[in-house]
């Protein structure tokens, strides 16, 4: 006998569904999709880019994966490898580790991009992107360790401008003037 998959008719739906595991899920046309683990790298350098951040903002404003996304368009949410909060944020965050379309957007949204073809189209796709760009995410980091480049992605009027580091370049962000790190150092955090 073949079980009928879960589906939901809302977000809000959604947003009530427990199924007693650790499993995160991206809610895609009403359907769940389990999110794979990070690989080892990835937290790595996830970790490293925390705890510099933290220096600067404060641990409760830094999240790992983990923290969601609420998102508009295909899937509903997103699950970035790092992401900073603004201060509001932390008290919003209580109940759910979730910031909603109705809170203010993150201060960044950091992916890892993951080994594997597939992996790499998720973290690379436009969709990404214009979903974070639709909620007013300020800045957006790819860092991709396979290649070694960061591309930090700094929203304009209408889309993202992209600048790439590589190596020894000072990694320059706009809204945390006071990061001193470089694309080797970020990239070599697993190592």
């Amino acid at each position: 006998m073949t079980q009928a998959k879960q589906r939901f008719l809302s977000f809000d739906e959604y947003l009530t569904y427990d199924d007693g595991t650790e499993a995160l899920y991206e809610l895609f046309n009403g359907e769940l999709i389990e999110v794979p683990p990070e690989s080892g790298q990835n937290t790595e350098i996830a970790v490293f880019l925390l705890l510099q951040f933290a220096a600067i903002v404060g641990h409760l404003r830094v999240r790992p994966h983990g923290l969601e996304l609420e998102v508009r368009g295909e899937p509903r949410n997103r699950y970035p490898g790092l992401t900073i909060l603004r201060e509001e944020h932390v008290s919003q965050l209580q109940r759910r580790n979730m910031v909603r379309l109705s809170m203010a957007p993150p201060l960044l949204v950091v992916e890892v991009v993951s080994p594997g073809e597939l992996q790499r189209d998720r973290d690379y796709i436009i969709a990404k992107r214009s979903q974070y760009g639709a909620i007013a995410v300020l800045e957006y980091w790819i860092v991709d360790p396979e290649i070694e480049i960061i591309s930090v992605c700094e929203l304009g009027s209408d889309e993202y401008q992209v600048t790439q580091f590589r190596g020894s370049d000072r990694i320059v962000s706009a809204t945390f003037k006071d990061l001193h790190l470089t694309a080797e150092q970020v990239l070599n955090a697993g190592g």
